[in-house]
């Protein structure tokens, strides 16, 4: 199967409804841009990946009011890597209730499911130092 700009557009949208899912609380709702088996690695905030769907809800519960009050996801990069897989790097700022943000990249793997495209694996990297720490 061809990857085609009605893919590109679907998986930008996957990619941009994982923070209004997550921004309104509906975290029940992850399992529509998560696979059941999702690996979302965020060992970069010294924690262990978090292992499937019901994984990622449960962390998101725990976390309550420290959860961003805004996910926001810009400068979305699509590399097909196969008829049903395509790598995924974009740009991410969360806004805390304090008013600071952060900046971060999202690495995803992205699966087409019997359900339609869906994240597979993340990998988000906070970013600390400009230039990416090769100033």
């Amino acid at each position: 199967m061809t990857f085609t700009a009605d893919d590109r557009t679907a998986i930008t949208e996957l990619i941009s409804m994982h923070g209004h899912v997550c921004d309104s609380g509906e975290l029940d709702r992850l399992d529509e841009v998560l696979t059941p088996d999702v690996v979302y690695d965020i060992s970069d905030f010294g924690q262990e990946p978090l292992l499937g769907v019901a994984a990622c809800i449960a962390a998101g519960r725990a976390l309550g009011q420290l959860n961003p009050v805004g996910h926001h996801v810009t400068n979305v990069v699509l590399t097909e890597v196969g008829d049903s897989r395509v790598q995924a790097r974009s740009k991410g700022l969360g806004v805390n209730a304090d008013g600071t943000t952060a900046s971060l990249t999202y690495e995803d793997t992205v699966l087409r499911t019997p359900h339609g495209w869906r994240i597979s694996h993340r990998k988000i990297r906070a970013h600390r130092t400009p230039l990416g720490g090769r100033a």
